[in-house]
């Protein structure tokens, strides 16, 4: 089916269709069955969009909970520095922006050696101390957060746990940190004399119930790791300089407990697009596989995720979902729905080539596409043997041209890219997105954008209008750390050599002022008014003007990239058409619209709309 009725490098134009409905409500349900609960925000997820960002890195609201990993250390940068308390302090900024739901990263219980991003998970029944602070526990943020009308997203990991294990539920094996020696190592600045967690008296960390006697017994004692401690595997007497560091920082998966873990081996980037792979081996030292099949996984991830839910958050993010398999997934999300009904789930689902599996011409498994998790069918060449899964996935397709298209200031491939809308269940639950957390737009996708600002706007004006809820990473809206790598590219680096610097300098009472007149803060600003006045842009589908309904709510949308152009639009709805952008209004009775757009802006021309809405910027004019 043609989606677009103009398209070329310069400029795109699409029709959107929505049918009526209110914006006051949904017909989203919940059952939350705890007392004194905080009651979730009932609007339909589409209607929202999003700001995303890392709590440890985002504003420092309490010094006393500070804490640095084993790895990358600078002294003046904790790696968790941000903090709950300061997320709170500072929700009017997001709010300013104009967002209305806010995705935070897994807040659950970490253990690691560079635990900070919180998918290190060691307790999900427990929120990470190092976040709350009296007065600003978990709870106290979501109150906060629906106060000012925000709805809360929770990332959720399910595939892996730490290798400390799941606290109270089971132990991997291994030696604790404090006995480790090593010829000419230099222990980092806050550890002192070993890498025994550093606040705690006794340099152990690991307090899982499940470990034997022998360990825990090394809670309450010997800080310094002087021994003696016999290695129940080997029968070697520790301390000892140069023993094998895996007993240390590794696992052994052939003892892995089989009720809890798969013992599949260790996934490679060689072999990350087999499905077997992807879906049954380790992802690295400090994330073991989790058997999401058995029993014993499924009853506590679903317990724990009902403390969540009777907390009052409102949706579920699914990181790593790719490598779960997608009805193996919903076996989870049924039972999460059977407790609140409608639960909106996103799926982070990263494509391997083109995103569309053996639809497109990689022939990568499409069992390890966006597009498969969105459907219900089991056949990998049809989406339409199944109907919607109801949930909803990262626009990583869209995603994936942005270094040829917008981030080369052009529209280049947009049309190709959904076109191919009808193999999603449902293309307006699909969430896009300039940044994630360890991915960039540009042809090096380790890094964030680095081109021109206006290149930028052209790509967060295509994200608000096309189909589908935008996302923000924290930090696009001033151009945060432009062009520095959003993953480690080098053993040197630390966390302010990278996207995940600390982001709360920029919203410092000093500098506030100066992130809150950045020329893309004011464009996204206004996007999210416009978006919020007009529902064919928050539900609307793309479509021929042909195939219209006659009781619906239409919009007109065309976009330009570096140069002014016109657009002529045929088989339209006659009526009395409205631009957000300019004023402009049509009478339109031949069912043709013409309209001009200056370069980097849109025209959002909308049947009986609401007319102009706000103000003119460097970019909407």
């Amino acid at each position: 089916m043609k989606i677009f009725s103009y398209t070329n490098l310069k400029a795109i134009c699409f029709l959107l269709f929505c049918t009526a409905f209110s914006t006051q409500g949904s017909s989203y349900e919940t059952n939350l069955q705890a007392v004194n609960q905080e009651i979730p925000l009932e609007r339909d997820f589409r209607a929202e969009t999003i700001y995303s960002l890392q709590v440890s890195r985002f504003f420092d609201g309490d010094l006393e909970n500070n804490f640095f990993c084993r790895e990358r250390i600078k002294k003046e940068d904790p790696h968790w520095r941000g903090d709950l308390k300061g997320l709170i302090e500072h929700l009017d900024y997001i709010q300013n922006l104009g967002f209305t739901a806010i995705s935070i990263n897994q807040p659950v219980e970490n253990r690691g050696s560079l635990d900070f991003q919180g998918d290190s998970s060691y307790d999900w029944m427990k929120i990470d101390p190092r976040l709350e602070s009296p007065g600003a526990t978990f709870k106290d943020f979501i109150h906060a957060a629906h106060q000012r009308g925000f709805k809360v997203i929770q990332t959720f990991i399910l595939n892996h746990s730490s290798n400390y294990g799941i606290r109270n539920q089971v132990f991997v094996d291994r030696l604790p940190h404090k006995f480790f020696r090593k010829t000419g190592l230099n222990v980092p600045w806050p550890y002192v004399f070993n890498l025994g967690n550093y606040k705690n008296p006794f340099r152990e960390d690991n307090d899982n119930p499940r470990a034997p006697e022998w360990f825990q017994d090394y809670l309450r004692r010997d800080p310094w790791g002087q021994g003696p401690l016999i290695d129940s595997k080997t029968g070697v007497k520790l301390p000892l300089e140069n023993y094998n560091p895996q007993r240390f920082f590794g696992t052994d998966e052939a003892i892995l407990d089989r009720e809890w873990y798969h013992r599949n081996g260790w996934l490679t980037p060689e072999n990350c697009s087999n499905l077997t792979s992807a879906q049954g081996q380790h992802l690295g030292t400090d994330s073991i596989d989790l058997a999401t099949e058995n029993w014993k996984v499924k009853n506590y991830f679903n317990q724990a995720l009902r403390v969540y839910l009777d907390l009052g958050i409102d949706a579920i993010r699914v990181d790593f979902a790719a490598n779960i398999d997608r009805n193996e997934l919903l076996t989870f999300v049924n039972q999460w729905r059977e407790y609140k009904r409608n639960l909106f789930v996103l799926t982070d689902v990263p494509s391997i080539g083109s995103g569309f599996g053996q639809l497109g011409s990689d022939k990568y498994p499409s069992e390890l596409t966006p597009w498969w998790y969105s459907r219900l069918g089991n056949d990998v060449k049809n989406p339409d043997s199944g109907g919607f899964s109801n949930l909803g996935v990262l626009d990583y397709p869209l995603f994936n041209i942005w270094p040829k298209s917008t981030s080369n200031g052009t529209f280049q491939g947009v049309g190709d890219v959904v076109s191919m809308d009808w193999v999603y269940g449902d293309p307006t639950h699909l969430v896009t997105f300039f940044h994630n957390f360890n991915l960039g737009p540009g042809l090096d996708n380790r890094y964030r954008f680095n081109g021109e600002t206006w290149k930028a706007a052209i790509s967060y004006n295509l994200m608000w209008t096309i189909r589908g809820i935008p996302s923000l990473l924290c930090g696009e809206e001033i151009e945060f750390m432009k062009g520095y790598p959003q993953v480690f590219t080098n053993e040197l680096e630390t966390l302010d050599m990278t996207g995940k610097a600390y982001f709360g300098d920029r919203i410092s009472p000093e500098n506030i002022s100066a992130s809150q007149n950045h020329p893309l803060y004011k464009h996204i600003q206004r996007l999210n008014l416009i978006r919020s006045k007009i529902p064919a842009l928050q539900m609307g589908s793309l479509f021929q003007g042909k195939e219209w309904g006659q009781n619906g709510i239409n919009a007109v949308v065309g976009l330009s990239a570096g140069i002014d152009e016109t657009f002529t639009v045929e088989r339209i709805r006659n009526g009395i058409y409205f631009d957000a952008i300019t004023s402009g209004s049509q009478n339109i009775s031949s069912g043709s619209i013409t309209f001009s757009v200056k370069a980097n802006s849109a025209g959002i021309w909308v049947k009986n709309g609401p007319g102009k809405i706000g103000e003119d910027g460097p970019f909407l004019k």
